[in-house]
């Protein structure tokens, strides 16, 4: 059975919820496919987060699928690049590479979504904080440690209620569960060719 690690993040800063964890717990009450599915939600610190990373991904699982929540963005994003650079402009890690590219097939996954009425697109660049360390220390423990797990960072819209609690700024949206559904087929996409 292929197996997959789903990882989002707690409530930060002013968001009372986050838009990850909800779409991540939303996918786990109808999802029934044949993907056995660990979740894990990390707290926003890069520390913890790398420890929870390297002992999670000791499991070696065949993708590792990390959601993350982004305020202002209008549709769903798949992170192809993870840089090892934070945003004071030091490393996450002396040890490793400028940057993980993913061999994943992202910008074909993007547009099948957007063929099913998800707005999305492969992103080249998932910022220089907590979601893109995520992103490339999954990726650089997988190498590291010679595992197989293949590592995908998805960025997530607010939810229409996170918008409206600040409808000053007239921030976008995504329904939770069309973000849920956005998961599970960015999974079922991608685990058949992350295992072989």
């Amino acid at each position: 059975m292929t197996r997959v690690l789903i990882t989002a993040f707690e409530p930060y800063d002013r968001w009372s919820d986050n838009s990850s964890w909800l779409a991540l717990m939303d996918l786990t009450h109808w999802y029934e496919g044949t993907v056995e599915i660990t979740t894990r939600r990390y707290p926003v610190n890069l520390t913890k987060v790398s420890d929870a990373l390297r002992r999670d991904l000791q499991s070696n699982y065949d993708l590792a699928i990390h959601l993350g929540q982004s305020p202002g963005c209008p549709l769903i994003k798949l992170e192809s690049i993870g840089l090892n650079v934070l945003s004071d402009g030091s490393l996450i890690t002396a040890d490793g590479p400028d940057a993980y590219r993913s061999r994943l097939p992202l910008e074909q996954v993007a547009t099948r979504l957007n063929d099913r009425g998800i707005p999305s697109e492969r992103s080249h660049h998932a910022g220089t904080y907590l979601c893109n360390a995520t992103l490339y220390l999954s990726q650089h423990f997988s190498q590291s440690f010679a595992m197989q797990t293949q590592s995908v960072f998805i960025h997530i819209p607010l939810t229409p209620a996170q918008a409206a609690k600040h409808i000053s700024e007239r921030l976008p949206s995504m329904s939770t569960p069309m973000a849920s559904a956005a998961i599970a087929f960015v999974m079922e996409q991608l685990v058949g060719v992350a295992s072989t």
